[in-house]
């Protein structure tokens, strides 16, 4: 399952870009991807906030920024739900 879309972090809007997989070892739902750069997000992270709320629609999670990388996106992680809906059949 995968996602690529308008997202919130907080009150900034970005783009998010992640995926997602069942890990049988701990038997939950990992996801991890990448905010496009947003200098708004980098700020957030340099200045030591880590754990975030990601908001896409009306699902809500919570989040880890993980760092920077060398293009100006943030990785993002999560485990349990993530913030975008379901894939519809």
């Amino acid at each position: 399952m995968s996602y690529h879309g308008p997202a919130w972090i907080g009150d900034t809007p970005v783009q998010l870009h992640v995926t997602g997989r069942w890990e049988p070892v701990d038997g939950r739902y990992h996801w991890a991807g990448r905010i496009e750069p947003e200098p708004r997000a980098v700020r957030l992270l340099r200045s030591g906030r880590r754990d975030v709320q990601v908001r896409v629609g009306d699902r809500v999670t919570r989040a880890r920024l993980a760092e920077v990388d060398p293009w100006g996106g943030v990785r993002v992680t999560g485990v349990g739900e993530p913030p975008w809906p379901p894939a519809e059949d």
